[in-house]
């Protein structure tokens, strides 16, 4: 996400950083080629207009002439004004008083808005919550028959029935108290574009229910038009947030940057890939931080605390100090981190990490042959790869699918990462800095 917008500003300001003390003249140039690469990524240009302006009033207040590191002021700068151009600070969802939450979801067809009722009531039980989806959508065909598989996949319920859209909505209220579930997302219909019908339907299923939430789903891929929809939709339901979906695939950004600019409503949760768990809570901090090549280390360490057994992971860190990793332990470790999500995607909220890097392809099918080689072994091979031998070689190859070449790789590779566990768990405790089990390089084909 944010490919193009991000190249150019690590460009922008990897010249910048190359400069001495900087004036008027040198920040307006800085500021013309910012203004260039927001447009250039989508952004409406009113919310650029306003942006450039903010930061060039914080630049000539900072006196840039007399500051020695005038680069990392203009970064800072720039950062904290995309923060607030993004919404300032993530929404907090705030529950009812007497239960059901109701959260409304609204949105053009083809949004994704179905599967971001999903995924959204996925979120709420991993918030401790008990859900309820309610299938109002009954003019698109199997609309509800896919929420009840998407609600089937996450263990939550689905309410829906054969009448009319606000009656299902009102009857799912009291579904929900009946089963007494405390949040209630009510799935709607979406049409091919903003019109009087469908906007006289939201109207009257949001009287009818009295939501908390709406949530305006919005395809990330749209671009400008995409602050057009929430506009109307705003003017007509009052939206509470914003759902960006498909955002893995936008390689601009400008409905992100816009939205919550022109309708005054924040951008509450962001939909990063096809899986149900590829949904997240957006923050305007992480996500500046992302576009500006800061990496978004917080997602990365909650990613992982969600991903990663506790008691798995302190076994490791008890083995990895004792520099007893086996080829069994690195499966499971393999296993736990492709729980993340796509690898591209982790390197991408990496702090650090190369531009060469980041945009190089990581085939995630790597892993997948690491782990065929070691799921030919037997439990003896993995845990002792010295008495593999050629014929054991040959076999694992051919169980497999793969080469001895690539058995002989992923041995040698690991017999180098032993001997530097060997190494770390001789050092004395106070140099022991890390406590997770290190990274193996995949296959080389």
């Amino acid at each position: 996400m944010f490919d193009a917008l991000s190249d150019r500003f690590d460009a922008i300001f990897t010249r910048l950083r190359g400069r001495g003390r900087m004036g008027e003249p040198e920040v307006d140039e800085v500021l013309r080629e910012i203004r260039l690469a927001l447009l250039e990524a989508d952004v409406n240009f009113k919310v650029v207009k306003g942006l450039i302006a903010r930061i060039k009033e914080q630049c000539v207040g900072a006196d840039l002439s007399k500051s020695l590191t005038p680069a990392q002021q203009v970064i800072k700068i720039v950062h904290d004004e995309l923060v607030q151009t993004l919404g300032g600070e993530a929404l907090k969802i705030t529950y009812a008083s007497r239960p059901p939450t109701v959260v409304l979801m609204a949105g053009l067809q083809g949004s994704g808005k179905t599967t971001a009722a999903a995924k959204l009531a996925r979120w709420f039980k991993q918030q401790g919550r008990n859900p309820l989806l309610a299938g109002a959508d009954l003019q698109r065909p199997a609309a509800v028959e896919q929420l009840r598989v998407l609600g089937g996949q996450i263990d939550v319920p689905v309410f829906s029935e054969a009448s009319d859209p606000e009656t299902v909505a009102t009857k799912s209220v009291e579904e929900a108290r009946r089963l007494g579930r405390d949040v209630l997302v009510v799935d709607t219909a979406g049409r091919l574009h903003v019109d009087s019908e469908l906007m006289d339907e939201m109207r009257r299923i949001s009287a009818a229910v009295e939501p908390d939430y709406t949530f305006l789903v919005v395809d990330a891929m749209t671009g400008q038009d995409a602050v057009n929809v929430a506009e109307s939709f705003h003017a007509t339901v009052a939206i509470d947030g914003v759902i960006l979906s498909k955002l893995d695939g936008d390689a601009r950004g400008g409905a992100a940057l816009s939205v919550k600019e022109v309708i005054g409503r924040p951008i509450a949760f962001a939909s990063v890939g096809e899986k149900l768990a590829d949904f997240e809570t957006f923050h305007p901090d992480r996500m500046a931080g992302r576009i500006l090549g800061m990496g978004d280390v917080m997602t990365l360490i909650e990613k992982a605390e969600e991903a990663y057994d506790a008691d798995a992971a302190e076994q490791a860190a008890a083995k990895l100090a004792e520099g007893r990793l086996t080829l069994e332990d690195f499966l499971e470790q393999m296993q736990q981190v492709k729980k993340m999500g796509p690898l591209q995607g982790i390197v991408g909220m990496l702090p650090g990490i190369p531009k060469e890097l980041k945009k190089a392809e990581i085939d995630d099918r790597e892993i997948a042959r690491v782990e065929a080689i070691i799921r030919s072994m037997t439990p003896d091979e993995r845990r002792n790869p010295a008495i593999i031998n050629g014929s054991r070689r040959l076999r694992i190859a051919k169980g497999s699918g793969m080469t001895t070449t690539d058995v002989n790789q992923l041995l040698k590779q690991f017999k180098e990462v032993q001997k530097m566990m060997k190494t770390f768990g001789r050092m004395p405790k106070g140099r022991k800095a890390m406590r997770g089990v290190p990274t193996m390089p995949g296959l080389t084909r």
